[in-house]
Formats: C-alpha cells, sequence, structure tokens
C-alpha cells in the first residue's frame, strides 16, 4: 500500500526475492497528473540511501539525477558567506528531486513486472486473516484483496496504521512541530546557470526560523521556508503581497533579489506541516509497517527517505537470514529497527535547532571545526555524528549517544582558557584525548 519512495523501492526488492507484487495507490500516477506543487522537498541522498538503491541495481541510474552538496553554505544577515563542510574530502549528500526519484523508481518497478493499481484506497482490513476491502476512487466501487501479506508504505497518514490503530496495545503518538513550511523556488540565470555555489546546501540561519535552498539539474534551487505556524512573526502573519516583501527584505534580502516567482509561490503553494510520528508494535497479523508509516521524522538530518531505504535494506537480508520465513522475519525487523528510526527522529528535532539557531553561532563553529579536525587527525578513532549517520551505516541509536557524549565533551572544551584562539595549535591533542571515546 502506497506508491511512493519506499513502497516502489521495497516492491522491486521482494519481486527480485521471488514474490508477487503489487501496488495500491490513493492518489493519481504523478507520471500523469504531475508532482503536486508545494509538496516536492527535495532530498538529500546519504551512504543509507545509496546503499538501498545498489542493492536493487539503481544506484547508478539514480546517480546521475543528483548534484553533490559538499557541505552548508551559511548566508549571515549581513551578507556574508560562511562554508561549512558536512565531512572529510570526498564526503557529501546529494541533492535530487522528490519527484523525480519517484518516478524512476516506478518506472523500474514495473519493468520488474510490478504492477501499479492508482486511484485504490483501503477502507479496512482483517488484520488477523487475509483481507484488505479497497476503493476504487474513480467510481467508489468496493472490492476485496486476499494477499498473503499486506505492506503500509503509505506515509505518515498510513491508513494501515489507521487499522492497526483500532487494535488492544497499540501504542503511538503524533508530534506536530510549531513550525511549518512554504516551498519557494530560485530560478536559473537566462544561460541556465546556478545563481548560487551549486554545490553546498544553502541555509539563512535566523534564530528560530530558516531558509534553506537545493539545487536542480536545471540550474534552478528548490528553497524552503520553514517558520512558525501562527503567531505575531509566522506564515499566517504574511497576508498579502506587502507583508511578504518586507519581511524577506528584513530577513533574505540577498535571496529575495534571486526570487522572482517568491509572491506567486508563497501564495499558491500549500502550508506544509511538519509531524514525527512514533507507534509500535508495526507488525499484525498478516500486516506490517514500514517507512513514514512507521516512523514519520521530520526532514533536519536528511534521513526520511535514507532511513525508509534502509529499512528496504535491512528487510531484505532478514529474509535471507531466516530463509523467507515471515514468522521470523517480521519480529526481527521491528525489534532491530524501532530503537534506531526513535534515535533518528530525536536527532533531526536536535538537527533542527542546530541549523535555525547555531549555525552561525561563533561557539558552536569552534566545535565543528574542533571535532572534523580530531577526525583528521585520528580517522579511526573517531567520527563526527554528522559522519556517523550520513556517511556510515553505524545504527542510529549509536550516533543518539555520541551526539549526546560528544555535545558534553565539546562544551567542556569551550571552557578552556582562550580556546577560539588555540585550539587548534597547542590545545588540539589534549583536545583529542578528551575527545575520543575511551573502550
Amino acid at each position: 500500500m502506497g506508491a511512493g519512495l519506499v513502497g516502489s523501492l521495497l516492491s522491486i526488492y521482494l519481486k527480485k526475492k521471488g514474490y508477487d507484487v503489487a501496488v495500491y495507490e490513493r492518489r493519481d500516477d504523478m507520471r500523469k497528473s504531475g508532482v503536486i506543487a508545494g509538496r516536492s522537498i527535495n532530498l538529500a541522498i546519504s551512504d543509507r540511501g545509496w546503499k538501498g538503491l545498489a542493492g536493487v541495481g539503481l544506484e547508478a541510474a539514480i546517480r546521475k539525477l543528483a548534484i553533490p552538496m559538499h557541505g552548508r553554505m551559511i548566508h549571515v544577515l549581513d551578507g556574508k558567506l560562511n562554508y561549512q563542510p558536512y565531512g572529510k574530502e570526498g564526503q557529501f549528500i546529494n541533492s535530487v528531486s522528490r519527484g523525480q526519484l519517484n518516478i524512476e523508481l516506478m518506472n523500474a518497478a514495473e519493468k520488474e513486472g510490478i504492477q501499479f493499481h492508482f486511484n485504490q484506497r483501503i477502507v479496512e482490513t482483517d488484520l488477523n486473516g487475509t483481507y484488505a476491502l479497497m476503493e476504487n476512487a474513480i467510481d467508489n466501487t468496493t472490492y476485496k484483496l486476499q494477499p498473503d501479506l499486506i505492506i503500509g508504505a503509505d506515509g505518515s497518514f498510513s491508513l494501515l496504521r489507521y487499522t492497526m490503530m483500532k487494535t488492544d496495545k497499540f501504542n503511538y503518538s503524533q508530534q506536530y512541530e510549531e513550525h511549518s513550511y512554504k516551498e519557494l523556488s530560485m530560478p536559473a540565470t537566462n544561460n541556465n546557470s546556478f545563481q548560487l555555489e551549486k554545490n553546498a546546501l544553502h541555509i539563512w540561519p535566523r534564530k528560530s526560523f530558516m531558509l534553506i535552498a537545493l539545487p536542480n539539474l536545471d540550474g534552478s534551487f528548490t528553497c524552503t521556508l520553514f517558520h512558525y505556524t501562527k503567531g505575531e512573526n509566522s506564515i499566517d502573519a504574511i497576508k498579502n503581497e506587502n507583508d511578504l516583501n518586507n519581511f524577506f527584505k528584513t530577513y533574505f534580502p540577498d535571496a529575495k533579489k534571486l526570487m522572482p516567482t517568491l509572491e506567486h509561490d508563497f501564495f499558491s503553494n500549500p502550508t506544509g506541516s511538519l509531524v514525527t510520528v512514533k507507534c509500535f508494535p508495526w507488525v499484525n497479523g498478516n500486516s506490517f509497517l514500514i517507512g513514514d508509516a512507521a516512523h514519520a521524522i521530520i526532514p533536519f538530518y536528511g534521513q526520511g527517505m535514507n532511513c525508509g531505504f534502509e529499512d528496504c535494506s535491512i528487510l531484505n537480508n532478514l529474509i535471507d537470514e531466516h530463509n523467507h520465513d515471515w514468522n521470523k522475519i517480521l519480529p526481527a525487523y521491528q525489534t532491530s529497527r524501532k530503537i534506531n528510526t526513535d534515535a533518528i527522529a530525536d536527532l533531526a528535532k536536535l538537527n533542527f535547532i542546530e541549523m535555525r539557531d547555531l549555525v552561525a553561532d561563533a561557539d558552536f563553529q569552534i566545535k565543528k571545526k574542533i571535532a572534523a579536525k580530531v577526525a583528521e587527525i585520528y580517522p579511526d578513532k573517531f567520527i563526527p555524528v554528522y559522519s556517523m549517520v550520513s556517511f556510515s551505516q553505524l545504527p542510529y541509536r549509536e550516533a543518539l549517544e555520541e551526539y549526546k557524549r560528544q555535545d558534553d565533551v565539546l562544551n567542556e572544551i569551550l571552557l578552556l582558557k582562550d580556546i577560539s584562539a588555540k585550539w587548534d595549535t597547542e590545545y588540539i591533542h589534549t583536545i583529542a584525548e578528551k575527545l575520543i571515546k575511551k573502550n
């Protein structure tokens, strides 16, 4: 259930394992109707995502659609730029269009012989039996499906999860951020060049809200404003073009000059919400949840899709490990993934604060430089948390534990005398001794 990124990729994995797979999607086929305007925040593919794609032979094809982003380009209010690399040389995340990636995955799945059925929604499921009652949104007719397994890859507002929520001892939490988002655009120049540095994720941090921009292959940038939903200084407070122009002149004057369709984009595109979903169990009878249906997270570590693709990789490995015995596969899947998806949800919240509030802060910048330098000097002994999440397959749970430990140590280091002037000279080996985790 769900022809999004995770559903489409998982269908390929299962087909390659020899299963008959059909995909049911409640929306139109985006290849015919187009991507919904204002809902296509660019994705940042990192190592976990590439591993998921490589598992079905699609990494090379998708890399052709991606633009490397080697670091953050911070746009200070006075117009100055501050570049912060993500990791070591050769480590980078990759900007890709959500809609374009989804289309590529659906096309690849159909080439494998997988059938997609659009405008079809779940009405109810028999979790202990083997049927799902479906409704055709075109003519409102209903019919039963009787598969061996029903997989809910139908996103943050999963209809399959809704069925599970009615069962005994199903734990569920849904938390919305005070912030919402507006998708905006920054076109290419007249000769199809990029108006900003191409190989960076651009951030305009403004203490409690921010603007970001990710590059597209056509020279444009997809921009997103993250701001309070309601209140005196919020998205809702921007009522007309005059309000909008004053807001951007005040907080993002350099970006505003590069956004000729700002008024149209802001008032035409919907306001998107930011939600974290945690639930358990993910398995009930012959049904189970995966991706956002099981663990929706906010997008500030760029890990929502990467985490969902990792779900697919791990499930695929468990199929082999347990020799296609789904009575063993599914319990192992939910047990191994739950603690890690909870951890990346927490890390995403922490990174939201970092991106909007801290990246322009002097102490924060020193902490980042210290961590990067220690990793450079002692690559076999120390990994910064961002690198653990984005450039490795280490469990998210370990990354969250390291975040807490490293942050405590770095805060202590900042108290050393003249740290801003001496951190990379006389202090660096003392710092490394403190920062490297003892076995």
